[in-house]
């Protein structure tokens, strides 16, 4: 697909620096676009790789004109903007409604006939899938499941035990949502297990990553609300509740009965035990463990940067001591 710079400007409600007859045809990093592509900036620490640009086009602040120096496109928010070109240039592919040969409907089930079903996918027979939802190969949906409109089923995703899709969520090769949470009661004889009977509510357009799982509620549901992103490889224990448009990166554990805020943001391999709240518009740095409530917006750390061993060694010396 090939539009004009002025085009663009017209689009997404940008000002023009340039020829607005300059055609756009791809997108590409600052440093290897070319001639047709269209690129951002937005961080100063890549000012060189501006300066040197051989886009035909720039999406950036009108305070970063002076360095840029091909046509550009100015706004506020040059990611945004950039972010929504991007799905512009490279929409998602369509599909007319269609079952695959090799897939297997079993009878009871209710599928939109405007919905694909893909290759070896399984629908059980108390499955409802709404319009326009792309349900690709290898997938397992059984078991009392929902899936309402014009969502996203990638591959080999597994949903079972009551669970309700939201519309347009985006779910991931390999992700796993409503199977049982880890419950347990320990005994004189070993473990018994607790049946788990709640199910998993998901919200409208919430994105889930390859290889997240979402455990079923204990007694009540496991809630993920609207706008939540998930990235890949993430725990969500039974009962948890994560408010909207929260955001999660990749191998963040969260424990059972945990209740996470609106607008937050956990990074990467952040541990979040049972039982805990944490309220709206909270930045969780990345490997923290979270062991009592967050009550307070804000950025909260709980690890240590790496340093060298003997370095390491002589802090952890520190801080020893410092307990004495």
């Amino acid at each position: 697909m090939v539009f004009s710079l002025g085009d663009l400007a017209v689009k997404f409600g940008c000002d023009v620096v340039g020829n607005p007859e300059t055609e756009i045809s791809s997108v590409a990093t600052l440093s290897s676009a070319k001639e047709g592509s269209l690129t951002f900036y937005s961080n100063a620490l890549y000012k060189e790789k501006l300066k040197k640009t051989n886009a035909s086009v720039v999406v950036l602040k009108g305070s970063d004109i002076d360095l840029c120096p091909v046509d550009a496109l100015l706004c506020e928010d040059p990611y945004q903007i950039y972010t929504k070109i991007v799905a512009l240039l490279y929409p998602l592919p369509c599909y007319d409604g269609k079952v695959s040969e090799h897939a297997l409907i079993k009878n009871g089930a209710n599928v939109a006939e405007s919905s694909y079903i893909g290759e070896f996918t399984s629908i059980g027979r108390d499955v409802t899938i709404g319009e326009n939802v792309f349900i690709g190969p290898g997938c397992i949906i059984e078991g009392n499941v929902n899936v309402a409109a014009n969502s996203r089923i990638i591959a080999n995703v597994t949903i079972i035990n009551s669970v309700d899709i939201g519309e347009r969520v985006i779910i991931h090769p390999g992700a796993v949502i409503g199977a049982d949470g880890f419950g347990n009661v320990k005994t004189e004889n070993g473990w018994l297990k607790i049946n788990q009977i709640g199910g998993v509510k998901i919200g409208n357009d919430v994105e889930i990553g390859s290889n997240t799982t979402i455990d079923r509620g204990s007694l009540e549901d496991t809630v993920i609300h609207n706008g939540v992103r998930l990235d890949n490889l993430i725990q969500i224990g039974h009962n948890v509740s994560i408010g909207e448009h929260t955001a999660i990166a990749a191998s963040a554990a969260i424990a059972g009965s945990s209740k996470i805020g609106k607008r937050c943001m956990i990074a990467g391999q952040v541990g979040i035990v049972g039982h805990i709240n944490i309220c709206d518009d909270v930045r969780i740095n990345g490997a923290a463990v979270i062991t009592k409530d967050i009550k307070k917006p804000g950025v909260y750390s709980g690890s240590f940067p790496f340093e060298e061993d003997k370095v390491w060694k002589k802090l952890v010396a520190k801080f020893r001591r410092s307990n004495k």
